[in-house]
């Protein structure tokens, strides 16, 4: 009896010590990418200097949202002689549509395999019509670009799509009737938060269908709506705003997302950045 009791308890602390080393791991324990808007001014004057400060944080996956007037072959080749990569590319919805094999060699000639498009509204507010015609031309582009170059095509939420329809928002409506071969999604976890949605929620109900997100926060205070917009100084470091970012984090784990990109619209992100990056070192399971 003393023995089994002995192996009981044996048993106990080494499952004790499991369960503490399991909340002591890094929830996040990749280096994040960054989103070249964030850096967007900085990029305008220097491409080669502002990849040099992305690296010098650890940096070296990047979403680019622009070309800064330069070639792709050219920040291709100013990426591979740093060690970088380009894994998103982002353009326009009029580029995305009408200029879709130029994108595409763009984007392949980056290095990337995500096309990405993040803003398609007209003028308010945001209607069922508009949704039906992104379902039509995101499966459109999405084809050609996975036909043609092997690229997947991704939208990038901005609030507006949130607006009430039958038992949901246009947004289920535009992720339940895309085709998922085509298309996919990347989560601003912002302009999820901002029209009152949970950004977790929505990685849990289509835990298939976002491959990026973007990590920010919104400025403690700051009340929210659908129209996609606020000012850039709303913009603040991970973890000292509203948003509950373990809890999205924890819902990611279980999704299909691949690539986290930092976006930071704030002027100050240059002192933002590397509090953003502490902070999601610091969390843990």
């Amino acid at each position: 009896m003393l023995k089994t009791n002995h192996l009981l308890v044996i048993v106990l602390l080494l499952n004790m010590n499991a369960i503490f080393a399991q909340k002591g791991k890094q929830l996040f324990p990749q280096t994040p990418g960054m989103v070249s808007y964030t850096y967007r001014n900085s990029f305008a004057k220097d491409v080669a200097k502002t990849l040099d400060t992305l690296k010098s944080l650890g940096i070296t996956d990047i979403e680019f949202s622009n070309l800064f007037g330069r070639k792709a072959t050219e920040i291709r080749q100013l990426l591979d002689e740093r060690g970088q990569k380009c894994s998103s590319f982002g353009t326009s919805y009029a580029n995305a549509q009408n200029k879709t094999t130029e994108v595409g060699r763009d984007a392949k000639t980056l290095g990337a395999s995500y096309v990405r498009v993040a803003w398609i509204m007209d003028k308010p507010p945001f209607t069922l019509a508009d949704a039906q015609k992104a379902v039509e031309t995101f499966n459109k582009i999405g084809k050609q670009l996975k036909d043609d170059f092997g690229l997947l095509f991704c939208y990038h939420n901005h609030g507006y799509e949130y607006a009430k329809y039958e038992d949901g928002t246009l947004m289920d409506y535009i992720i339940k009737n895309t085709n998922p071969d085509y298309v996919s999604f990347e989560l601003d976890i912002l302009w999820t938060f901002f029209p009152g949605q949970n950004p977790a929620d929505w990685l849990k109900k289509y835990p298939n269908r976002y491959k990026l997100m973007h990590l920010k926060d919104l400025r403690k205070g700051i009340m929210g709506n659908d129209s996609g917009g606020t000012a850039v100084e709303n913009d603040v470091a991970l973890g000292t705003g509203q948003i509950n970012i373990p809890e999205i984090l924890k819902a990611a784990k279980k999704s299909l997302i691949e690539h986290y990109y930092i976006e930071d619209e704030s002027p100050s992100y240059a002192s933002q950045v590397p509090v953003t990056m502490a902070y999601l070192k610091s969390l843990k399971r």
